[in-house]
């Protein structure tokens, strides 16, 4: 039952990021604004996204899971109600800004809870299925928003999340579980405005480059704001006993590359969902419906592969499913760079069904291999690192398509461009760009060790992957006692499967996951940036 409310609820706040960008021109006419004051419903959206995300693990932590879950559930869902009843644009801005609060905590908080509710052996199988919310719902966006749109009106595109969240919520009161972590000390205030403002800052930069300039003065100052918050927050959270982001968690090999890994996946495959709308409506011409409808194929193949990548997870481990996927995503992309004008659309749905079929290896490997060693203590802390990543993936990878679509095909997003063959040249440079991101990251996938995620690759208890294959090194997926010590303090989490796991060496200082006994988951169109969950 954990599943299904995750899925749910994640389902609908990923969705409702991409369906508001449908709406953003018919708002604009019925507010008679403009496109720079429009254009906050979704700034002022992501920003408060962005200063939510990183205080998420530690509120969930001390108060409570099921609570701040449930909490930011309803406030998601209140806010959601009251931007379909807006009267003006500030309005509407004020309650997506609340909006954003909500969904800020929904994700880090609901994949603590996922991951806490399954044990490793079962997390490869449970994120195949729980992957799906996070890749139908940008490519199921379009199309339902302009159904909404052009049948109904603009505001439901927030209404429809109403009756979804309030039967989440019904669901999630009865059958979640309550999870708190003892007190260790007072709220981190400090780690919590350094982060709160410099993600959001970091954010806002990267997602207006593209429209203003890297050069901009506005670019480069809050970037420059954005990093200087950054680098006082590493020193302040890593001498504190109790962070708000526990970066120290950052010192385990496995974890750190991993979310590596993660920043270029996500930077690619939502770099190119944003990419794909505009190659079709404006490079082939097509209508929204006709290009929502050939993106989508991509959600089908990551949902038809994902059950196959459960079955073989615990023999390949997640070393060669994620390098592979990668290759296989850049492959793919290189593949979309040859299309023109006269390519059938059906050779088109087939490359992006078998990139998606390609990215759910990485996907689901990816999600079950980064917190294969994070303590059911620090899953919280974990989920709140792994999703400030994505967050950051998800708007560099649309900056740098989006700047590299501009300055090949300057006209691109504004309506202007011409239908000549000469226009595709910039879709073409994108596609190429985004194919480099992935093989960045299959480059980087190779230097993780499948015997650091052994716990996530037995197939059931009392037995393990130990006769599975490993990569090229030489390794094998060990077995309990081949996991590499320093990770979980002895007595801290018994192994479901076997023996508990052994106390030592490891990373020293804060590098160590647990190294003390104490310390026990975007899309973006010419002028916006819209975060979504993936």
């Amino acid at each position: 039952m954990v599943g299904a409310v995750y899925v749910v609820t994640m389902f609908t706040s990923i969705l409702d990021s991409t369906v508001v960008n449908v709406a953003l021109p018919t708002m604009a006419r019925d507010f008679h604004v403009g496109t720079s004051s429009i254009e906050w419903v979704v700034t002022g959206y992501l920003l408060s996204l962005a200063a939510f995300i990183p205080a998420s693990g530690w509120l969930g932590d001390r108060i409570g899971t099921k609570r701040v879950f449930l909490a930011a559930l309803l406030l998601f869902t209140v806010a959601s109600a009251l931007c379909g009843q807006a009267h003006s644009v500030t309005e509407l801005v004020v309650f997506r800004v609340l909006q954003g609060a909500g969904g800020g905590m929904l994700m880090p908080v609901g994949t603590a809870m996922l991951f806490r509710a399954f044990p490793p052996h079962q997390r490869a199988r449970a994120t195949s299925i729980l992957i799906i919310p996070t890749v139908v719902a940008p490519a199921s966006g379009p199309v339902l928003g302009g159904l909404l749109v052009d049948t109904l009106s603009w505001r439901w595109v927030f209404y429809v999340n109403v009756p979804i969240g309030l039967a989440a919520l019904v669901f999630g009161a009865v059958y979640l579980h309550e999870h708190r972590e003892p007190p260790r000390g007072r709220f981190d205030l400090g780690g919590f405005v350094l982060a709160g403002v410099g993600l959001p800052l970091v954010l806002y930069a990267i997602s207006q480059a593209p429209v203003v300039g890297w050069g901009a003065p506005e670019v480069i100052g809050t970037l420059l704001g954005g990093l200087a918050c950054f680098a006082a927050l590493v020193p302040w959270e890593l001498r504190r006993h109790d962070p708000m982001l526990r970066l120290g968690l950052l010192g385990d090999r496995l974890f750190a590359l991993c979310n590596l890994t993660g920043v270029f996946a996500y930077a690619s495959f939502l770099g190119i969902l944003f990419v794909l709308p505009l190659f079709f409506q404006e490079g082939r011409g097509t209508s929204a419906l006709v290009s929502g409808l050939t993106t989508f194929p991509e959600a089908v193949g990551v949902a038809v592969s994902s059950q196959l990548v459960a079955r073989v997870y615990p023999r390949l481990g997640p070393r060669r499913l994620m390098a592979g996927g990668l290759v296989g995503v850049a492959v793919g992309m290189v593949a979309l760079a040859l299309v023109g004008h006269g390519t059938s659309l059906w050779w088109v749905r087939l490359i992006v069904f078998a990139m998606g079929g390609s990215m759910s290896f990485v996907f689901v490997s990816l999600q079950t291999a980064t917190f294969a060693r994070v303590t059911p203590a620090d899953t919280g802390q974990a989920s709140a690192i792994y999703n400030t990543q994505r967050q950051v993936a998800s708007a560099v990878g649309v900056a740098v398509l989006a700047s590299v679509l501009t300055a090949v095909t300057p006209k691109v997003g504004t309506g202007s461009a011409s239908t000549g063959p000469a226009d595709l040249a910039g879709f073409h440079a994108a596609f190429a760009a985004a194919a480099g991101l992935a093989v960045v990251g299959a480059l980087v996938a190779l230097w993780v060790r499948d015997a650091d995620a052994s716990g996530t690759m037995r197939s059931g208890p009392g037995r393990d992957s130990g006769s599975g294959a490993g990569g090229d090194d030489g390794q094998g997926a060990a077995g309990p006692a081949d996991v590499p010590v320093g990770v979980v303090g002895q007595g801290d989490v018994p192994d479901l499967d076997g023996p508990a796991l052994p106390d030592g060496g490891g990373h020293g200082g804060e590098g160590a996951v647990a190294h003390r006994p104490e310390v026990a988951g975007v899309q973006l169109d010419a002028h916006h940036l819209v975060a979504g969950g993936h």
